[in-house]
């Protein structure tokens, strides 16, 4: 299986997965002449989408792609995704024929309330629940609600591939920073992601492992993420409170 990230509108990846006979399925395809232009310069056939949740800018293009190719548009049950004519939920398990793939879906609560990833082939597409060295707001979701979902993605393999749906790396990195400034991985990953930058490279796919050495929404539990807590004077050992503090940290310095 090749993945190919198509950006898009302003910060988003689509994510093209595609085999060697030239069969292809997208992920969150906010827009759809990209996922066309990608499909003729590669001489791919569209076999099926994948819909994390109901966002304008992941499902923009889906429409238009299913009526242009026919193809199955599996989704979470939603009825603001009118595009669905498969709806998963968590636990279930997406079998294509063609690229052959099989994804188990995960119920990820919390960006919103109807928000899945599809975890498959060593790849996690995770929407706008984790990002590389960040996460999502919570648009209507629960502190505790994304946190859960958190913890749910932070237990797959460490070898897992996180896909997110946006180009936030280098913002979160600034962040990230200000939390654990003494972090080594931190560092040599700003490093990694201001080079990419630089060349307009993107910074994702990147291991789950890296994410968890550098992560601060993954890293509440270290010492790092208590001293944090501490300062900002968040009593007790409540995870959720601690995450919610973070979390609200994020808002205010941007993203």
């Amino acid at each position: 299986m090749h993945l190919i990230p198509l950006p898009a509108l302003a910060d988003n990846y689509i994510w093209l997965m595609h085999d060697d006979d030239g069969n292809a399925a997208v992920v969150d395809p906010g827009d759809a002449m990209v996922v066309e232009k990608a499909l003729a310069a590669q001489q791919l056939r569209l076999r099926a989408i994948l819909l994390t949740h109901h966002h304008p800018d992941h499902i923009g293009g889906a429409a238009a792609l299913r009526a242009q190719h026919g193809v199955p548009v599996y989704a979470p049950v939603d009825e603001r995704i009118k595009e669905t004519t498969k709806q998963v939920r968590d636990g279930d398990l997406v079998n294509l024929a063609s690229p052959q793939a099989s994804f188990k879906v995960i119920a990820i609560p919390g960006h919103t309330l109807s928000h899945v990833a599809f975890v498959g082939m060593g790849l996690l597409f995770c929407g706008d629940t984790l990002f590389s060295l960040g996460c999502g707001r919570l648009f209507e979701g629960t502190p505790a609600q994304m946190l859960a979902s958190l913890d749910r993605l932070s237990m797959l393999p460490p070898e897992t591939l996180v896909c997110a749906g946006h180009e936030y790396t280098e913002a979160n990195g600034r962040f990230a920073r200000t939390i654990e400034p003494d972090n080594p991985e931190l560092r040599k990953r700003l490093q990694e992601v201001a080079e990419l930058r630089a060349q307009r490279l993107p910074t994702l796919p990147v291991a789950l492992a890296r994410e968890l050495a550098t992560n601060p929404f993954l890293r509440l539990d270290t010492e790092a993420g208590d001293d944090w807590s501490k300062r900002r004077q968040v009593v007790g050992t409540d995870r959720v409170a601690r995450f919610a503090a973070l979390r609200e940290a994020k808002n205010g310095f941007g993203g």
